[in-house]
């Protein structure tokens, strides 16, 4: 799952994602090992903390205002 959201984000192809339309839909995800993509950028896994990749390895996300709206996500 991981390989197919770095090719999706890769080349902007998300006809197979979308919107959660909440937040247990969201959390989910994580639990089946789908990939949410935050921002059209920034592929997200949950390591006991959401963790975004980045070229360089895995961040940790900041808890921003932005996190929280669920317009922001996108699902496989």
């Amino acid at each position: 799952m991981l390989l197919y959201a770095i090719e999706s984000l890769h080349s902007y192809s998300f006809e197979n994602y979308y919107n959660p339309k909440n937040y247990d839909e969201l959390f989910k995800a994580f639990d089946v090992g789908v990939f949410p993509i935050y921002k059209e950028r920034y592929i997200v896994a949950n390591f006991s903390k959401l963790m975004y990749l980045e070229s360089n390895g895995w961040r940790s996300m900041v808890a921003t205002e932005d996190i929280f709206k669920l317009e922001n996500w996108l699902i496989y």
